[in-house]
């Protein structure tokens, strides 16, 4: 274990093309390693599955309120986007947190896995239709990004001309960079407006759910569950997607089986789930008092989050170069705990379906350029491809 105390940086471009080369650095410093996420914010991160796990299941010792903290972090960085306090589930303890997580549960409950897949099907040949012809498609920007979000205009009622606003706000946010504060700021005016118009005339969609559950949200309490809902789903579903296809396009072990069906989809799903898990880092909590976890001192109000992608490598199921083998979802990419994602289900089936839906129609899909000239996106966060460009044969119309 090394007794150096520098902070490694875990953002910018040398981070984004090899996070795992980072990781193995950070841990010479045992189970909780000390990162920059941004010029001028530092935090610790875990690294170890077995800390990891502690620290997500120990509600006693650490908090999700992230306001002490806040007063000590840049008020101009754009972390703050994140990792600012907000009155959602995902900032909160206790009751608090059980009073907006089940207006968020209750509400993706209502999503039938039929209904939803249907919808995914049909958004997923719109979305080929608009490219089949060409033999060419950024799988990214053309695919990837633009399913999730005619999903949740279905779900939320977003009217379709805020489309491209939601995808801008989400993507900035999370990217971390100086836009992120404006392009939050748009996103919350566009689901702020679709409130207003809820409480006047209710419909039969989660904007309404949100609205009129017995909770009882306030304005401000809906808005922020609705944009947690969808920042939460459309971000990793995206990268989730992204991911799995440069796995199925790029790993030997998939030829010849490629477009074998749906075990073969959720075995490159399953395996970005541990691996390259789409939130790389976060799960943000803070000690309500000064504690020694896993060997460090922490000081209380500390940031300290969780690496899913680092932790996931300690414990990822072994591959022999030839065989396919699944981890049965022990990895940490759901996080775990009080505040594991509530959208497993629905994200796993839509991720599943738009991988299915494009393989099937275009069976023979190649890699645009080679593997290790593709550029990730750069930021703390996430692990998000920027563009994945493929070629295929034309179809003709």
């Amino acid at each position: 274990m090394t007794t150096e105390t520098r902070p490694i940086p875990i953002h910018g471009p040398v981070f984004a093309a090899d996070p795992h080369l980072v990781y193995d650095r950070l841990r010479r410093y045992g189970a909780i390693a000390p990162v920059e996420l941004a010029p001028g914010v530092e935090a610790l991160l875990v690294t170890d599955y077995r800390a990891a796990l502690d620290l997500l299941r120990d509600t006693d010792t650490f908090s999700k309120d992230s306001r002490a903290w806040q007063q000590t972090a840049p008020p101009d960085s754009p972390l703050l986007v994140v990792l600012g306090y907000r009155p959602t589930a995902l900032f909160s303890d206790g009751e608090v947190h059980d009073r907006y997580r089940s207006v968020i549960t209750t509400g993706l409950a209502l999503l039938e896995p039929h209904v939803l897949q249907r919808r995914v099907a049909e958004v997923a040949h719109q979305l080929i239709d608009r490219f089949e012809s060409a033999g060419t498609a950024d799988l990214i920007a053309e695919y990837a990004r633009q399913l999730p979000v005619f999903v949740f205009n279905t779900w939320f009622g977003v009217p379709e001309e805020h489309s491209a606003r939601l995808v801008a706000g989400i993507s900035e946010m999370i990217e971390s960079t100086e836009k992120a504060v404006a392009a939050y700021g748009d996103l919350v005016a566009v689901v702020s407006a679709m409130v207003a118009e809820r409480r006047e005339r209710p419909r039969r969609d989660l904007t309404s759910w949100f609205v009129t559950h017995p909770a009882g949200l306030n304005d401000e309490e809906v808005i922020r569950q609705i944009t947690l809902t969808m920042i939460a789903g459309h971000e990793p579903t995206t990268n989730l997607i992204g991911n799995a296809l440069l796995r199925l396009l790029t790993d030997a072990r998939y030829a010849g089986s490629l477009f074998g069906g749906a075990m073969t989809a959720y075995q490159a799903i399953d395996e970005v789930l541990w691996h390259e898990p789409p939130l790389a880092n976060l799960s943000a909590h803070y000690p309500r008092y000064d504690v020694t976890f896993h060997g460090r001192e922490i000081k209380a109000g500390s940031l300290v989050l969780v690496s899913y992608a680092a932790a996931n490598s300690q414990a990822a199921p072994p591959t022999d170069g030839s065989e396919l083998r699944s981890g049965e979802s022990a990895h940490l990419a759901w996080a775990a705990g009080p505040h594991a994602c509530p959208a497993r289900d629905p994200a796993l089936l839509i991720a599943i379906t738009a991988i299915e839906q494009l393989t099937s129609r275009l069976s023979d899909l190649e890699l645009g350029m080679p593997a290790q000239e593709l550029l990730w996106r750069p930021g703390p966060f996430h692990r998000a491809l920027v563009h994945l460009p493929v070629r295929f044969a034309p179809v003709a119309r």
